[in-house]
């Protein structure tokens, strides 16, 4: 009886993530193949070609354009324009740290998993932000799961932080999948039996 457990665990592990997947990427071309101006183009293959073509353009275009002064003035114009309106300056100033810390880097101290003593016994997985206070305390952002683009900022002195052994796609699966993200066969029986 444990066997055809596993069986269907194994199977639902590895086809439920790529049929959200499927599903992810069908919506996105659905959602580009009717989109307003690009109705008109046939067969609808083209229309999402063309506008994926097209917004590679522009991210290549603007992306030049910031290098000159007329970018930085742009970007300053427009930051300033968003964080007048109350409810879009948290959801672009959130999205455009996540973005920059994400493809700029930073100090690539972001990208390094770690793990922290939060209370007494009770560790967490956090990352360094390569940022510290005044105090010599590290600051840290402890995601939690399964959004991680939540969580919390966290000072912590070095000596409470552990550096882990694993990258940073281990760590996040790990935080994305609650925990089961490093569920291996073995694991995958015990969890079913």
């Amino acid at each position: 009886m444990a066997t055809w457990k596993r069986d269907a665990a194994s199977g639902l592990i590895v086809l439920v993530p790529l049929l959200l997947t499927l599903f992810v990427v069908y919506w996105i071309y659905s959602q580009i193949a009717n989109f307003g101006l690009l109705g008109a183009i046939e067969p609808p293959a083209l229309r999402v070609a063309l506008a994926v073509v097209v917004f590679v353009g522009l991210v290549f275009a603007v992306g030049y354009l910031m290098r000159t002064a007329v970018g930085s003035v742009g970007e300053a114009y427009i930051d300033d324009a968003i964080n007048r309106l109350p409810g879009l300056r948290v959801v672009y100033n959130a999205s455009k740290m996540g973005v920059e810390t994400v493809l700029a880097g930073g100090s690539g101290e972001f990208q390094k998993p770690v793990k922290i003593e939060t209370w007494d016994g009770l560790r967490m997985t956090a990352f360094k932000t390569g940022k510290s206070t005044d105090d010599g305390r590290e600051i840290v952002f402890i995601p939690t799961s399964p959004n991680i683009t939540t969580g919390f900022v966290v000072e912590a002195k070095p000596e409470d932080i552990e550096d882990l052994d694993e990258s940073t796609e281990d760590a996040l699966t790990r935080v994305l999948s609650a925990g089961f993200g490093e569920a291996h066969e073995k694991d995958l029986e015990e969890l079913v039996d």
